[in-house]
């Protein structure tokens, strides 16, 4: 079996031993160097060409932001960011992953011996998923069309639930943007830390032609908006006599996460049936998979990502092998398909 060959860049040299030791625990990973700044790694990067780079952010001579954006600019490799996560960093770690870094594992603010010893397992999955993640070379932004408005869009009565991890912080943005003001109201479940959740739909609202923000329990659900699930918390569609409500709880973790997927897409089931889509973006693992297996059975349209647009092919594949995806898309053939969807459900007068 081929190991997993791993550089770890970071500045201290207790986390490089702390990570060295973590990684090498597994038989299937090879730690191949250490370095202690982007200029060290930069030669190292030439010389092992390992499959997966840990990078930190705050580091002297470079930053770990700057010499991402080199990394993915002149050769692109699956990068994961282990580093400090404050509020304050929140918004420059979400833009180490719009960058193209696969993933992030926030280190341990205190007790750091025994706070890396419990994020063992989760340090070793992402690696692992890391160096089977599909990177694309940055590149400029381009300016994206958004779809035309529909004279069918506006009802409450239609709705879109989507759930996405590793590699969906791109992926929402890409899908979102494409929609426009008047599309249905949209239920988002991503995997991310709570610190992120706040900032990272303050990011999307700023770019989208629909109002995003961070679900709040009670809350109306009404077209035009987009509800992402808040870090640490299930989102959960409700009803509320004639209207939709967004559900916020701490219920204890399904399919391994909280917020989890299969939480939104089995309330969705419930709730809107016939009258809704689920879309199941990329990320690692199954969650999402039998959710979506329910809303396909009560009625709703289902659609995961292909394998060629994902980051990640682990969670769309799991809806895909059970039986719970219609079809799968590229990831920019998403938005127009889920929009005729809606106005199918329009003409053909579900109701829930």
């Amino acid at each position: 079996m081929k190991q997993t060959s791993v550089l770890i860049v970071d500045d201290s040299a207790f986390v490089r031993r702390v990570l060295t030791e973590i990684l090498s625990s597994d038989p299937s990973i090879a730690v191949v160097g250490a370095a202690p700044d982007p200029f060290v790694a930069r030669e190292m990067i030439k010389t092992l060409n390992p499959d997966v780079v840990t990078l930190d952010i705050e580091m002297p001579r470079m930053d770990g932001l700057a010499f991402l954006e080199k990394i993915m600019t002149l050769r692109p490799m699956p990068v994961l960011m282990i580093s400090s996560l404050t509020q304050k960093g929140a918004d420059v770690a979400l833009r180490a992953l719009e960058i193209g870094a696969v993933d992030f594992v926030a280190k341990p603010m205190v007790g750091l011996s025994e706070g890396f010893a419990g994020l063992r397992d989760e340090i070793i999955g992402k690696v692992k998923a890391a160096a089977g993640a599909r990177v694309k070379p940055l590149s400029g932004s381009k300016p994206k069309a958004r779809l035309v408005p529909g004279p069918n869009y506006r009802s409450s009565e239609r709705l879109i639930a989507v759930g996405a991890s590793t590699g969906g912080v791109e992926a929402l943005q890409e899908l979102l943007t494409a929609f426009p003001s008047d599309a249905p109201a949209i239920l988002v479940t991503q995997h991310m830390p709570a610190l992120f959740t706040a900032t990272f739909a303050k990011r999307l609202d700023q770019c989208c032609a629909v109002s995003v923000s961070q679900a709040e329990d009670g809350e109306r659900v009404l077209p035009g908006h987009v509800y992402i699930a808040p870090g640490g918390f299930h989102l959960e569609l409700a009803r509320n006599g004639a209207n939709y409500v967004c559900r916020v709880h701490e219920q204890p973790l399904v399919s391994g996460h909280r917020p989890s997927v299969d939480v939104l897409f089995r309330s969705v089931a419930k709730a809107a049936g016939g009258s809704s889509v689920g879309i199941i973006l990329t990320g690692m693992g199954k969650d999402g998979a039998a959710g979506l297996l329910e809303m396909r059975q009560a009625g709703a349209s289902t659609i995961g990502q292909d394998e060629a647009s994902c980051v990640v092919y682990g969670m769309p594949k799991a809806a895909h092998d059970c039986g719970a995806t219609e079809v799968e898309l590229p990831l920019n053939r998403i938005p127009g398909q889920v929009l005729h969807h809606c106005q199918a459900i329009a003409g053909r007068g579900v109701r829930v």
